[in-house]
């Protein structure tokens, strides 16, 4: 792969890194980018590699899933190769990152994971956020790791009503 275009990738990365204003997930930019056909998987898992080592951006793991943030040296990066992003490219993302803003905040936002604790003990940690605060923050065990699974897939669906339902029943 030519350099030029592992620099046009990276380059893209940046870009979608600095104008969403929440933190994207990997996920997230892999399927914008593989949608849109600019590269395959693989390149794109060297992409992101290369811009670890070369601290242009930070990886945070959270809830099983890796978020990249923009450092400060990606930043500047950008403003020295950002150029080489076509115009078209960047109405493309601007435009995936308005029409998907909700999804991609609701993604950032709403967590859960489960992980084993002891024999037959799973801990399901359901977490809601807001402005990069912590909203609520639910641990719970149960015996079984399918409902740890099914926990957490409820908490993504219905967050908000649960939510709901412990302000009500704490303030009454």
């Amino acid at each position: 792969m030519s350099s030029q275009y592992l620099t046009l990738y990276k380059m893209i990365v940046l870009y979608m890194l600095k104008r969403c204003d929440v933190p994207l997930s990997k996920s997230q930019i892999y399927d914008f980018i593989l949608e849109k056909e600019y590269t395959t998987f693989l390149t794109l898992q060297e992409v992101f590699s290369e811009l670890v080592i070369s601290e242009l951006v930070k990886e945070k793991t959270v809830a099983n899933r890796t978020y990249l943030e923009i450092t400060p040296e990606g930043d500047e990066a950008l403003s020295f190769f950002g150029n080489r992003i076509n115009p078209a490219i960047k109405v493309e993302i601007d435009d995936f990152l308005r029409n998907n803003s909700m999804r991609l905040r609701n993604e950032a936002s709403i967590l859960s994971d489960y992980q084993k604790t002891g024999d037959n003990e799973y801990t399901a940690c359901l977490v809601a956020k807001e402005n990069g605060q912590n909203l609520v923050d639910i641990r719970l065990s149960v015996p079984t790791e399918e409902i740890a699974q099914s926990i957490c897939d409820k908490w993504q669906e219905k967050n908000a009503d649960i939510y709901q339902y412990l302000i009500e029943k704490l303030m009454s």
